[in-house]
């Protein structure tokens, strides 16, 4: 069989988060990357220059008749703007979380999309990892019996506290900003992986927004120190979710507090916790009676209570490759799926369902009704399960 024909492929936006996306792109054998740009053209010098690739503009990447996919890495509040033109030029888009700032302009662009039958995937695509994807089938196999619900809460502190804070674009702390507070930049991450593991939601409701729009700039050595500073996006948000398989969730996200994370799916027969979903895999703990000896627990003799204690707890192998940090993979994924007339994992109905189920949120807070979903989507097609290393895994991909 003859080798896969390799897409050619762009970035716009050289930011910090490019490195690891232009660095992944250069694995893969479907991804031909060859050029990006940036609004700075000193950014898109110094990556062109690292990866051996071509300094662009936006217009000549978008004018480029051999520019296939464009993978968007800009700031939140150009998704919008930038994928649109992607789009508008006839090419297949992918980009970073979320897809933009509001759930209105991300249903535009889905529309654009088909109307020109053109592939539009968005990130967060950690729920292609191997620790996601081992999940999702220790689940589907029966490991918790019948899934019951699934929690999360994710919370940090979000200030604007460096002595560069937004001085310029290389130092634009973008969580602070509209389409970058916590729900939008850490919720996707949550909600694509429970969208992975049970499907599209039915129902939501919530309550939060922002509960400390002013502030000001803490540091003594910036410019600015104690000038007031406005905060115009959601910030604490909590929810309840109906998935339309019958699962319950409930997750609260705020970047007003400490640092915690945790995230755990419930059966009727066991619980399975989770890692943060920011990363590929992590650890997966089964919590269910009989599930491993421990020899120090288990003596064989009574508890002074007159039980003997029944060890319940085993960490999981990962059955599945892509555990590395693998951003990108959705647009391999993407170009699998354009190579193959396949429907992309990372189609954009996840991405509007996920942008949606925040969005509902937000008005069920604002309304005090539970919001009925408007939009659906199709639970992605898992990966093939088999470790594999190097570039060995993206034959998953391959389907």
């Amino acid at each position: 069989m003859a080798q896969i024909k390799p897409v050619k492929a762009a970035v716009i936006g050289c930011g910090t988060i490019s490195h690891i996306y232009m660095s992944n792109f250069k694995k893969f054998a479907v991804i031909d990357l060859v050029g990006c740009s940036d609004i700075i053209p000193e950014r898109a010098q110094k990556r062109a220059e690292e990866f051996g690739v071509s300094a662009m503009t936006n217009q000549e990447i978008l004018s480029n008749p051999e520019i296939e996919m464009v993978m968007n890495l800009t700031f939140p509040e150009a998704h919008y703007e930038v994928s649109r033109r992607i789009l508008e030029a006839g090419k297949h888009c992918c980009v970073e979380k979320m897809m933009t700032v509001n759930f209105g302009e991300a249903l535009e662009l889905t529309e654009l999309a088909k109307k020109k039958n053109l592939l539009y995937c968005a990130a967060p695509d950690t729920f292609l990892g191997g620790g996601w994807q081992s999940a999702r089938k220790y689940i589907d196999d029966g490991f918790i019996g019948k899934p019951i619900g699934v929690a999360a809460v994710i919370s940090c502190s979000y200030q604007p506290d460096t002595d560069t804070f937004d001085l310029d674009p290389d130092h634009f702390f973008f969580p602070l900003h509209p389409g970058g507070g916590l729900p939008f930049d850490l919720g996707g991450y949550y909600l694509h992986n429970m969208i992975n593991l049970f499907g599209p939601v039915n129902r939501v409701s919530g309550f939060g927004g922002n509960i400390d729009p002013d502030r000001m700039y803490r540091n003594p050595s910036h410019p600015r120190y104690k000038e007031p500073f406005q905060v115009d996006t959601p910030t604490t948000l909590s929810g309840t979710l109906e998935f339309k398989s019958g699962v319950y969730g409930v997750i609260l996200i705020t970047s007003d507090a400490s640092v915690y994370d945790s995230f755990s799916v419930h059966g009727s027969e066991a619980s399975l916790h989770l890692f943060h979903p920011n990363w590929f895999s992590g650890p997966l703990i089964l919590h269910r009676s009989g599930a491993v000896v421990d020899e120090e627990r288990d003596t064989g003799k009574n508890t002074a209570e007159g039980y003997r204690p029944i060890p319940d707890q085993v960490r999981l192998p990962i059955l599945h490759g892509y555990g590395e940090n693998s951003r990108g993979l959705a647009m391999a994924d993407m170009a699998y799926a354009l190579r193959n007339n396949r429907r992309p994992r990372a189609h954009f109905d996840l991405g509007l369902h996920a942008m949606e189920i925040i969005h509902g949120m937000l008005e069920s807070g604002r309304t005090g009704k539970v919001y009925r979903m408007a939009t659906g989507c199709e639970r992605p097609k898992p990966l093939r399960a088999g470790v594999k290393t190097g570039n060995a895994q993206e034959a998953a991909l391959d389907d």
